[in-house]
């Protein structure tokens, strides 16, 4: 349900903002990284949470898999490719900064 007040919608933001802080571990850059796993255990909250997470900065982290180069199953590794572009994210990254409080 959407919040019908500013208020209501700070607030809302907020409980989402906590629950990025629970579910954030920090790496070992300076930034914070969050499961896609552990936003997914929330339920309906996740995209809400994705989605803060977006606006605030977080990005998806790229996957360290490459295709598959072409070879003698050239038609088999085609397909193995197009699934790799179709999976999400295992995580995002998030900087350390986007979880500070600024409402004092």
């Amino acid at each position: 349900m959407p919040a019908s007040t500013s208020s209501e919608a700070g607030e809302a933001a907020g409980a989402v903002r906590d629950t990025v802080s629970r579910l954030a571990r920090p790496d070992g850059d300076g930034a914070v990284v969050i499961e896609r796993a552990a936003i997914m255990a929330e339920g309906r909250q996740a995209d809400e949470i994705e989605s803060w997470i977006l606006s605030h900065g977080g990005e998806p982290e790229v996957p360290l898999i490459s295709p598959p180069r072409l070879g003698l199953y050239a038609e088999r590794n085609e397909a193995a490719g197009r699934g790799l572009a179709s999976r999400p994210p295992r995580r995002y990254v998030l900087p350390a900064s986007a979880l500070e409080r600024t409402d004092g």
